[in-house]
């Protein structure tokens, strides 16, 4: 017979075990893929293009078929992605110079902040785009405010894209291996090299003069990143760590490692994918080498769907020369690309692993990287004032309990189109371009679409004149979304 004193004492060490686990915080890392599309993985659909990694986290986690990047483009992604806020709604989050100032009001709610709030080590590794100090950006000396004015500890950056002056890096506040003696001069008022000027034999958009010493190489762009990745993870491996990876690989100029080219039978954009599931790889093998990987959320995801080129056409499906990736369908079956209000647009490939909270397999709820702030409030338990990420949904019963997803989301790509259930309603045409619906402006009106994406994933046959009750009620409601100016 076991003493009262003694069983007394298990039941609280029983109680106080249970509780900590309860209270345990995960780490988080959220990845999140430049230009990937969503037929782009192996998990997703594609033959041409080889993700083991990719496939492997898909086969240990979620994998969502109805996730959206908040915008049809980098620079509002990610700014909605930070604060919660849908970026058509705050002017100057439009695809960003290297110039540009911070677009982030320091001291608002953001991901970083909420995270290192709950007593998390945060960092930001890879493409920023969100502006850096005051307009225009001096980089010559300390770099303010920037990622550390919005939560994170740590930065490492690229300050804008790879196509973009200045191509170097920064760290923290500064440029990193910047000679003084050599500083950097940029205009974006002058486009040499037809249009573009050229840094390392590569054409950029913005001249840039100066700064030798601190560029990039584009090749080890990818390297890197891994690298500085996996310190970070191993210098904060005992306490909870939030890593923010937005990798480049895939958008241009696409100039994977040569241990990447001519491994793909999609051209040099799959050689940039296979480029892209070698990083993840190298992040989730970290984690199985330090066991976190059981302790550890991780989301491999897309700032918007997926292009063949940046002059291509915007509103067919896989549009672009096709030849230059042996017919691989970047975008899967989806109507449109980058840039675009179709589905080819916003529609990306979304992975969730947490071992032992998400249950493996695929989910169909409608969620979005917009919802990010909100459901690692929840999982953090930690309360979200009214004024915080006004369009930002708590999304974590998706993630862990397959409960079903947003009923309403609104998707960006120079026009506004908005999702309910199985309906997508956007006025614009004949396609959701700009060029497009400028040149419908021009002729004197637009024509509302209407699809049912559960039967027409390609946004092939406009059921607008068919449903104009249905038309008018979700022209309704995106009017209310917009005039409200929040919509959680």
């Amino acid at each position: 017979m076991i003493p009262m004193k003694n069983t007394l004492s298990l039941l609280l060490a029983c109680l106080g075990a249970a509780l900590t686990a309860a209270e345990t915080k995960p780490n988080v890392i959220f990845i999140l893929a430049d230009d990937i599309g969503y037929g782009d993985f192996g998990c997703y659909g594609a033959t041409k293009i080889r993700t083991p990694n990719a496939d492997r986290l898909a086969s240990q986690g979620l994998r969502f078929t109805d996730a959206h990047a908040p915008s049809a483009v980098c620079t509002p992604t990610r700014y909605a992605f930070m604060t919660g806020e849908y970026a058509w709604r705050k002017p100057g989050t439009g695809i960003l110079p290297g110039i540009a100032g911070l677009i982030v009001e320091p001291g608002r709610t953001t991901v970083p902040s909420l995270m290192k709030r709950a007593g998390y080590a945060t960092a930001v590794v890879g493409k920023w785009h969100l502006g850096l100090g005051k307009t225009p950006t001096d980089y010559n000396g300390e770099i303010k405010p920037g990622p550390l004015e919005v939560g994170f500890d740590y930065a490492w950056i690229i300050p804008a894209t790879g196509d973009r002056t200045p191509c170097v890096w920064v760290e923290n506040h500064r440029v990193a291996n910047l000679d003084p003696a050599d500083p950097i001069k940029l205009d974006y008022a002058v486009q040499r090299g037809e249009p573009r000027s050229f840094v390392s034999g590569i054409p950029r958009i913005g001249e840039q003069v100066g700064g030798k010493a601190a560029l990039w190489k584009d090749d080890l762009i990818a390297d890197v990143l891994a690298e500085k990745s996996i310190r970070f993870i191993e210098e904060n491996r005992s306490r909870p760590f939030f890593l923010y990876l937005a990798t480049h690989d895939i958008h241009v100029p696409r100039v994977p490692h040569s241990r990447f080219r001519g491994t793909s039978d999609a051209g040099v954009r799959g050689d940039a994918v296979h480029s892209f599931d070698w990083t993840l790889g190298r992040v989730l093998d970290t984690l199985d080498r330090l066991k976190l990987a059981d302790d550890t959320l991780v989301i491999v995801t897309s700032d918007n769907g997926g292009v063949l080129d940046t002059n291509g056409p915007t509103d067919s499906v896989n549009s672009g020369d096709e030849k230059t990736n042996n017919g691989h369908l970047h975008n899967g079956v989806l109507r449109g690309n980058k840039g675009s209000a179709y589905e080819g647009g916003t529609r990306v490939p979304f992975i969730a692993r947490w071992p032992g909270h998400i249950r493996p397999g695929t989910s169909n709820a409608l969620i979005s990287h917009i919802d990010m702030l909100a459901t690692l409030a929840d999982l953090t338990r930690q309360k979200l004032e009214d004024a915080d990420a006004p369009d930002s949904q708590d999304i974590l019963a998706a993630l862990t309990e397959g409960k079903p997803g947003r009923e309403t989301l609104v998707e960006h790509g120079n026009v506004l189109a908005l999702r309910s259930g199985d309906w997508k309603y956007l006025v614009v045409g004949p396609g959701a371009g700009k060029k497009n619906a400028d040149k419908a402006k021009a002729k004197g009106g637009r024509k509302p679409e209407l699809y049912d994406l559960g039967k027409d994933l390609s946004e092939t046959t406009n059921l607008a004149d068919q449903n104009p009750e249905v038309v008018a009620k979700m022209a309704k409601t995106l009017a209310e979304i917009q005039a409200r100016g929040r919509s959680r």
